[in-house]
């Protein structure tokens, strides 16, 4: 066997691989979470692509028991944290305290908060201060905090998932453009149906049901993670997904929608969600290169969040993804 077909097996091993994988992971979570299929579908894109998630939906959708059923199928720890207007950085990211040591002398200790954990699930993060989503910046983004001028290196992998309610503004403050830029994907959680609101019911009152799911080892994660980043995307769609993602913004390069509605279009770590999610959703479908399908089926979770509209576009009851529809018939291949 020559080293092309050997090259071309061992690919297909790993598509198999990977399929496998993320097939057990969604059944596994399915067997506790009623629906979401399309949600629990983009948390695992956005985790194997190295991003963040942010949720926006009502409560009691059951967005903390899918982190809670995916971490435990995943078996890595998960940790939740309530964000309320008094909470403050410390409690999330830990301080240094003295503490009396065997001499009876005082020494300064780190106590690491909640954000050192695998999956971190900030609940309700728009009803914290500014002072203290912006604990959650440079986690994030590097995978590090910074306490005292010591830096800390969080577990890997790492990913963090916020949720938000659509409709209660009272008591919440808007995640800044920065913050949200660090999202790799936004989704969101929709009513369940009424088959599904039956089968809710049938699971929760009829007394404890313990699940054994099929999990998966964190060296599986690692090896799926690697296999995304591997995946081959052509020259010509990332010049695509460019195109894309400059034309959300008031600029001429960008579509008629966003000149006269966009305050500011997508950042280049929109692009980068795209491609990465574009890399994972061409592994579900079985393939090693990306499609313009899989750009296309991931472009509004990735670019939604990252498109501030203008006061005409707020008037005007214009939204993000009217922005991206425009700029998807505008461009083709």
């Amino acid at each position: 066997m020559n080293s092309v077909q050997s090259s071309r097996l061992e690919g297909q091993e790993a598509v198999e691989d990977f399929q496998k994988n993320f097939t057990t992971i969604s059944d596994s979570i399915a067997q506790t979470v009623v629906g979401h299929k399309k949600i629990i579908q983009g948390i695992l894109i956005a985790f194997l692509g190295g991003g963040h998630v942010l949720l926006e939906g009502l409560p009691g959708l059951g967005k903390t028991l899918l982190m809670k059923t995916l971490a435990e199928v995943v078996s890595l720890e998960h940790r939740r944290i309530q964000f309320t207007p008094d909470l403050m950085p410390a409690d999330i990211i830990g301080t240094k305290v003295i503490q009396e040591n065997s001499e009876g002398r005082g020494q300064v200790k780190f106590e690491a908060g909640p954000i050192f954990s695998h999956i971190v699930l900030a609940d309700e993060i728009n009803r914290a201060t500014p002072k203290t989503q912006s604990a959650l910046l440079q986690a994030m983004q590097e995978s590090k905090v910074t306490v005292a001028n010591t830096t800390y290196n969080l577990p890997d992998p790492f990913i963090v998932v916020a949720t938000q309610n659509p409709i209660e503004m009272e008591g919440t403050y808007p995640l800044p453009e920065a913050q949200l830029d660090r999202f790799f994907f936004k989704l969101r959680v929709s009513v369940p149906t009424l088959d599904e609101l039956i089968e809710i019911a049938d699971r929760t009152t009829q007394g404890e049901k313990t699940q054994k799911y099929k999990k998966i080892s964190s060296l599986e994660i690692q090896k799926m993670k690697q296999y995304v980043q591997q995946v081959k995307v052509h020259p010509d769609l990332t010049k695509y997904a460019a195109q894309l993602v400059l034309s959300t913004h008031n600029a001429p390069s960008g579509c008629p929608l966003a000149r006269r509605y966009v305050s500011y279009g997508a950042s280049p770590r929109g692009l980068q969600s795209i491609i990465l999610g574009a890399k994972a959703h061409a592994l579900c479908c079985g393939r090693v290169h990306v499609s313009e399908d899989d750009i296309t089926q991931v472009i509004i979770p990735a670019l939604e969040h990252r498109i501030i509209l203008n006061f005409e576009g707020e008037a005007s009851e214009i939204t993000p993804i009217d922005i991206i529809e425009e700029a998807l018939k505008q461009f083709r291949i």
